[in-house]
């Protein structure tokens, strides 16, 4: 037993000391007859068209010690099959090259493998090491091939596709890459099994070329390569470690979000027949990011605050950030900082339009124990209550608060807390109970909105759209329209809003031509889908100019261009952020039915309100509409019912309050005081309506008394104001 030992120790010191001397021999450039007496293998290592130079060309370069895995290799090499054949060593001697960082040379060693010859050998050796394993046979002597001579060459392949990566040889690298996953693949149709490789560096080798693929086929601008490889590496089983697969996807969902392509959706055999497939590169992205924030929930991987950041990007494109908020509100305690997660949640449930629940998080954020001087969670509270008449007093809290919180050299944010703190106060100041009180706002209004201009020096379209909407509701017309062109000529006609805007003031300026002028000049500039407003807008112009064949026009080929959107996509789909198309195409329908009760045109008009009726037959103006019907053939009391129909559907339908009480004050016998409230109703609602202040005014000439007479003429005076100033479409 003792001599066996022996023996064996003495076998293997020889083959070490052959094998330092073969590595000595390779490492210090002799001649390569030296290595052919010293392996027991009919062929040459190195060709003879080799040269010596190419292995000396960095001689000058301090040279790296040659891992000492190289020895063990061969050794283990050697004790399998008694032999160090012509691939192995030349897988040997590339890998040498590659450490001491001779790039070029490395690859001329490895190009002399002949991997074709090589491989179906290392296939059948995986394929019957797998079926030993499962038959728990020792037999080694089947296989053509030791395991680590396998490891040794699939390593000599990677290397060839690294030393191909340096040299920017991206695509080429990516092929020599690629014949790892084919061997393995091949080999092993249902995956490698636990700890196959263990004994050798072949899982290692394996993981890193699964993992670099994908990246050299980005950088040889092979997209598609990419996403397949992606996907590969994902579907396959590599016994990949949960940090390697987490590193993968993060890099799949990145590349699918950004690469700026469209990849085609992937075709899984094994998809089941109820699971989700994405349609998309945003769904698929979506989808891997969403795995890897449960994984971090269950505690699989470290957690990664990118992941958040790339997954809030990919929903916010798909318009689904109620799914980003389920997400965030799934972490566990701890993941992310409790201050951050209000933040993200309450821009999350703004972004979905619950602009409540998102201003209640901001409220727990910016208590006295949280944060109270967050200025991004004062601007976004201030910002959600900016134009919510119930909210609009604590709106400008927020506002003043922000510019306290405020650092001095920020003028970008002082701009902007001035322009929240303007709009606040001009929504503020509608609620306002005396007139005097109603302009003192409207002034701090205007003054908060000069205040952001002027800090912004004229370079935010936001401040100059405010600005001249509130001198536009205010009835100053010529600031108005000043601040309008700036704002065009600042954004070079990109926003929809300033055109409409600028068509509306010179409507209130009776200029009708000239915005019926403006409104082309847009519709030149925009695409169809965009043209709605636009168009509508146009039509109310021609009608406003008594050209009503034209404007019927107009709002038929509006109506052709919503019916086709319509078609083309969701029912649901947003047109504007504050309606569908359902929605827009309803109001439509009411246009032309007001349009053609105008014209006396009944029964066109009831063909637009049953087109109507069956979008939404609960609707305000629907009934306004049915009344003003009603009226024009001299039924005042089903006119009066459908009145008060609309209210009941909308008690502030300012049209419906003084139809209300048109019809009210034609039938009698009610008393002055509830047509007065009606109207004083409406005023409350829309200030600037010159019927509610005209009718008011009939109301108080009918009481005959020296202070109704004098109310009766201040009354005459605004109607008459207001009216030659009052745009054919609301400005805001």
């Amino acid at each position: 037993m003792k001599s066996k030992l022996r023996i064996k120790q003495l076998r293997r010191g020889g083959l070490r000391r052959d094998l330092e001397q073969i590595m000595k021999c390779l490492s210090t450039g002799e001649q390569l007859r030296e290595v052919e007496k010293m392996i027991p293998s009919s062929e040459f290592v190195a060709s003879k068209d080799f040269s010596l130079s190419v292995f000396s060309s960095k001689v000058d370069v301090a040279e790296k010690k040659p891992d000492t895995r190289n020895i063990e290799e061969a050794e283990l090499s050697l004790r399998e099959s008694s032999s160090l054949n012509y691939e192995e060593a030349r897988a040997l001697l590339g890998r040498i090259e590659y450490q001491k960082g001779n790039i070029e040379a490395a690859l001329h060693v490895f190009e002399g493998i002949d991997i074709a010859g090589v491989t179906p050998k290392m296939k059948l050796t995986l394929a019957k090491r797998v079926d030993r394993r499962k038959r728990r046979s020792n037999d080694y002597a089947s296989t053509p091939m030791s395991i680590h001579a396998v490891s040794l060459l699939l390593e000599a392949i990677f290397l060839k596709a690294k030393s191909l990566q340096h040299l920017q040889r991206f695509r080429e690298a990516a092929q020599s890459c690629t014949i790892i996953l084919d061997i393995v693949e091949c080999s092993l149709p249902e995956g490698l099994p636990e700890n196959f490789g263990a004994d050798c560096k072949l899982q290692e080798t394996l993981i890193k070329a699964v993992e670099l693929l994908p990246e050299l086929w980005k950088f040889g601008d092979s997209p598609h390569e990419a996403i397949l490889s992606y996907r590969r590496a994902l579907l396959h089983q590599w016994n990949l470690d949960a940090e390697t697969t987490a590193r993968i996807q993060k890099q799949f969902a990145i590349f699918l979000l950004y690469c700026g392509g469209e990849a085609s959706p992937p075709n899984l055999r094994s998809q089941m027949d109820s699971s989700f497939v994405p349609r998309n590169n945003i769904e698929e992205a979506v989808l891997l990011l969403m795995i890897l924030l449960r994984k971090v929930s269950l505690k699989r991987i470290e957690w990664d605050p990118s992941i958040l950041d790339h997954l809030s990007f990919g929903l916010s494109m798909c318009g689904d950030l109620r799914a980003l908020a389920n997400q965030i509100e799934e972490l566990l305690p701890g993941v992310i900082n409790r201050k951050e997660r209000y933040k993200f949640l309450a821009l999350c449930y703004y972004g979905a339009g619950e602009d409540l629940v998102a201003l209640n998080l901001l409220r727990k954020l910016l208590h006295s124990s949280e944060d109270p001087h967050c200025v991004p969670a004062l601007l976004l509270a201030s910002r959600i209550c900016w134009e919510k008449s119930n909210l609009a007093e604590e709106g400008i809290n927020f506002a003043h608060w922000a510019l306290e919180s405020l650092d001095d050299e920020c003028n970008e944010l002082e701009g902007t807390c001035n322009l929240l703190l303007g709009v606040a106060q001009s929504t503020h100041s509608k609620s306002a109970l005396s007139d005097s009180e109603r302009v003192s706002r409207q002034s701090e209004a205007l003054k908060s909105l000069e205040s952001a201009w002027k800090i912004m020096r004229m370079k935010d379209p936001n401040i100059l759209y405010y600005l001249s909407l509130e001198n536009a509701e205010q009835r100053k017309l010529e600031a108005a329209l000043y601040h309008a062109k700036l704002l065009l000529k600042l954004e070079g006609g990109s926003n929809i809003k300033g055109w409409l805007l600028l068509a509306r003031i010179l409507s209130a300026q009776k200029r009708f031509v000239d915005g019926e002028t403006v409104l082309n000049a847009a519709l030149d500039q925009t695409g169809k889908w965009d043209q709605g407003e636009l168009l509508r807008t146009k039509a109310k112009l021609q009608i406003a100019q008594g050209q009503f064949k034209s404007a019927i026009e107009t709002y038929s080929q509006l109506l052709a261009v919503v019916q086709v959107q319509s078609k083309s996509f969701a029912s649901g789909k947003m047109l504007h952020k504050d309606r569908s198309s359902r929605s827009f195409e309803l109001e439509i329908w009411h246009d032309l039915a007001y349009l053609y009760i105008s014209l006396s045109q009944d029964r066109d008009a009831e063909i637009c309100l049953s087109k109507s009726k069956a979008i939404n037959s609960y609707s305000a103006v629907r009934n306004h509409v049915t009344g003003l019907l009603y009226e024009r053939k001299g039924l005042l009391k089903e006119a009066l019912k459908a009145y008060w129909n609309a209210l009941d559907m909308d008690p502030n339908h300012a049209p419906s309050l003084i139809s209300a009480a048109v019809v009210m004050r034609q039938v009698g016998g009610q008393s002055n005081a509830v047509v007065k409230s009606l109207l004083m109703n409406a005023l409350r609602v829309d200030r600037m309506n010159p019927s509610a202040w005209y009718n008011l005014a009939l109301l108080h000439k009918d009481e005959d008394t020296s202070a109704s007479l004098y109310e009766a003429t201040q009354c005459f005076e605004a109607a008459a104001v207001l009216e030659d100033s009052e745009p054919v479409e609301p400005f805001r």
